[in-house]
This record gives C-alpha cells, structure tokens and sequence, in this order.
C-alpha cells in the first residue's frame, strides 16, 4: 500500500509526459502499425492542448477536489452503506468511475453540441500516442472534472479511490492511441474484459458505424453489456473524420476554434 500511496502523490502528469516520451521514441525507431511524416509537428500541436489543460486544470482541480471531499462528508453513495475491503473497494470504484465516464462519452458522440467539442479528439487522421493530449480543454475538463463527481456522490468514493482511477486510466490512454503493433490474440483474451489498444484504435476509425463504438475507457466489459462494442481488424482502419482530412484542419489553432464552426459532418 506505501507503494500506491507514493504513486498517487505523483503529478499525473509528469507521469503522463514520461510514458508518452517511452512510447513516441518506441514509434519512432520499431516497425509502426501506420506510417506516417511530420511526427515533430503533429506532436508539438497535440503538445499544446496539453499545455493549456495543465494550466487550466491549477483551478479545476480544486473545485474537484472540494466537491468530493463535500460529499464524502455528507457520507453520499452506495458504499457507504456496506463494509468492504480497500482492495475491493478500489477494484470497484476504478470500474464504477469507468462505467461512468463510458455514459460521458457515448453521451459526447449523441448530442451534437457536445460533439462540436469531443470530434477535435477524434479529428486526429495520423493517430499515435501524442494522441493523448488532443483534447478540447472545455471538454476535457467538462469530463474530466464532472464524471469523478458524479462516481463519488452515486457510489461514495473518496479521493484515494479517484486517484487510483486516473493511476490506472493514464497508461490505459497513452497504449491505446499507441502506434503500435499488438498482436490480435491480445483482443481475444483480454479484451473480452479490457478495452485493448486495437479496440480502441476502431474507435477512431472514419466510418461512423465503428466511430459509435467501444466508448469504454479501461473496461470494454461496458461496450459488451450495452450493445455498443464493434469489432475490425486493426489493419484496416482508416484514422480520423474525414471532414477533417486537409493539413490545416490538424493545426492546433484551428481545433481549438472548431467547437464554435458549423462543420458538416461526412457519414459513410
């Protein structure tokens, strides 16, 4: 437990930039999934999102935080009211976080004036694990910030269990934008429970069938139960929204702006 207790006093993002730097060399110098030019630039434009949610997130934090810490004084949620194990009670509070941020998302993909904000994610057409960063910081912190609360006052979780969540969630993100290769028997096995880096990569696939799947963040376990997970073969996904295609749509300048631009959605 010391060694966990260490792990969650570390700022998640020194953690988050030091394995996105393992794995962005690891695709430099291995035999990528997808080949593609200009990985400098298609880094420092994700790069700058992330600048922006760390500054941002010196205020949301604590508003997260205070919020939790309110509830957890009131004694809110489900697990106040039974006696469990801290083993068992991280276990589910990681899997009752994940199940409501799968809500999140998929309500993301549903409502369009939420999606004018979550397609700048999905826009990236060269997806690698700089791909992490790519987030509009309105949404990130709509998601980010609403989510832990919403799990805490249903299910009565403390910060400890949150920080647990986002522990586990950041290795998750950075591997399954990862490109790499994994091996299919990975998708057999433990993605009958886990959501695997080639099941997700079909998230980001351009047709929209697949592009409304696989919502699930640690646990695909959701997708199975609610009927919204797909499967393709790796090799065969194309990256991206395809209105989204052109160079200058992938700058950082014109993302940021894109929430607030009536862009056509192309369906296949």
């Amino acid at each position: 437990m010391n060694t966990l207790e260490y792990l969650l006093s570390l700022d998640l993002n020194y953690i988050a930039i030091g394995l996105i730097a393992v794995f962005f060399t690891l695709e430099q110098i291995l035999n990528t999934q997808f080949p593609f030019s200009k990985r400098g630039k298609h880094f420092f434009q994700g790069f700058l999102f992330q600048v922006l949610f760390i500054l941002g997130n010196l205020f949301w934090a604590g508003v997260t935080v205070f919020c939790i810490e309110w509830l957890n004084q009131q004694e809110l949620g489900l697990f106040y009211l039974i006696e469990l194990p801290l083993w068992l009670k991280l276990i589910l509070g990681l899997a009752m976080v994940d199940l409501v941020t799968y809500w999140f998302h998929r309500t993301s993909h549903r409502f369009p004036i939420l999606w004018r904000f979550h397609r700048v994610h999905h826009s990236d057409t060269t997806m690698d694990s700089s791909t992490y960063f790519r987030g509009h910081p309105i949404e990130t912190f709509f998601w980010f910030g609403s989510a832990p609360v919403i799990a805490a006052g249903i299910f009565g979780l403390d910060l400890f269990t949150i920080g647990f969540y986002f522990l586990v969630l950041t290795p998750f993100l950075i591997l399954e934008h990862s490109n790499l290769r994994f091996p299919a028997w990975l998708d057999r096995t433990a993605g009958l429970i886990f959501t695997t880096p080639n099941l997700h990569k079909i998230h980001h696939d351009q047709d929209q069938e697949y592009t409304d799947s696989n919502f699930a963040d640690i646990f695909i376990l959701w997708d199975r139960i609610f009927g919204t997970f797909k499967y393709k073969p790796a090799d065969q996904i194309k990256f991206g929204l395809e209105e989204f295609d052109e160079e200058r749509k992938q700058t950082f300048w014109y993302l940021l702006k894109t929430p607030f631009i009536t862009i056509e959605r192309k369906i296949k």
